[in-house]
């Protein structure tokens, strides 16, 4: 006689038949998870801390590093420190974005984030490339608020086939770049802001760490909108937020402190663009450059246009 019995196997379900539950029936990825039970929510301060902080050194600040740090580091011939800034967003920015999904009370559709984040990552790197050309031609004389047509080093190029090649690179950066970076960005936001419902009234509170870094978070999304020309899909994002919000509160549920802190930033983002446009109407070599009904300047051409202008007077003076 054996000394230890042995486990019998669990019968196999019969075709059709829910299987039993248990962790030995793990079934489908988020199955388990039941959309009515809502998990208690508290503020992620450590993952929207380090959100805004990397979106502000790595985003907003490559441009900055590429012209303070001394040419002499960083030839024009080899990546600048902003190109390294745009390596290591391209990596943490996904990682936290997945960190955020990861913390949803409720099951979000995963393969969704997933093809996003392989969008984001995809997008992110073929602006990589076409923004470190761009930038370092600033260095050449390139003025970002004229056209690639119109710009004095480019516009006499021999032959004239090479002014396409440029006009490729432009495309690569501002719009198709932009597009396969920005659609699936706001769209994991947005995916996020779903899960972000309660019905508990306690937990539709911000904290205090959250009402101060709501400022710096909205500021870096006028940045966001206005130099990456996307005013459009971040105003269909917010619209669709409201449209959620006013949906969920027919039944009786409210945003928590996540979705507050979210929704709230793009409010504040909205009354920055309205004082930016309203502030730069008049501009009439901007205007020129910024056809049409929808009339948003980029920073960066706002600052090639001016302060360089002031810049180079107070240097002649």
């Amino acid at each position: 006689m054996q000394g230890s019995a042995r486990r019998r196997p669990f019968p196999a379900a019969a075709p059709g038949s829910p299987q039993p539950p248990g962790p030995l029936y793990p079934g489908r990825h988020g199955a388990g998870k039941n959309e009515d039970n809502f998990k208690t929510s508290q503020f992620h301060l450590d993952l929207w801390f380090y959100f805004t902080l990397q979106n502000w050194v790595l985003d907003f600040g490559r441009p900055i590093a590429m012209i303070i740090l001394p040419l002499e580091w960083f030839p024009l011939n080899k990546p600048s420190a902003g190109d390294y800034f745009h390596m290591a967003y391209n990596v943490i920015t996904p990682f936290l974005l997945l960190k955020l999904i990861e913390r949803s009370p409720k099951t979000l559709p995963r393969s969704m984030v997933y093809v996003s984040i392989i969008m984001f990552v995809m997008g992110a790197s073929i602006h990589l490339v076409g923004d470190s050309v761009n930038h370092r031609l600033i260095f050449s004389g390139y003025q970002h608020h004229l056209s690639v047509r119109e710009n004095p080093i480019i516009k006499n190029l021999k032959p004239e086939t090479l002014i396409d090649s440029f006009e490729l690179l432009y495309y690569y950066d501002e719009y198709l770049g932009h597009s396969m970076w920005y659609i699936p960005f706001f769209l994991i936001l947005f995916i996020y802001f779903t899960g972000c419902f309660t019905p508990v009234e306690d937990e539709s509170r911000m904290p205090v760490a959250a009402l101060l870094l709501m400022g710096p978070s909205s500021l870096y999304y006028w940045y966001l909108v206005t130099e990456g020309q996307i005013f459009i899909l971040y105003i269909f994002t917010f619209f669709a937020m409201m449209a959620l919000v006013m949906h969920q509160k027919r039944k009786g549920l409210v945003l928590d402190s996540n979705g507050l802190f979210l929704f709230y930033s793009f409010i504040i983002t909205l009354v920055l663009i309205a004082v930016w446009v309203i502030w730069l109407w008049n501009d009439k070599i901007l205007r020129k450059k910024y056809p049409g009904v929808i009339y948003i300047p980029e920073p960066w051409a706002f600052y090639t246009l001016h302060m360089n202008n002031l810049h180079a007077g107070k240097e002649s003076l």
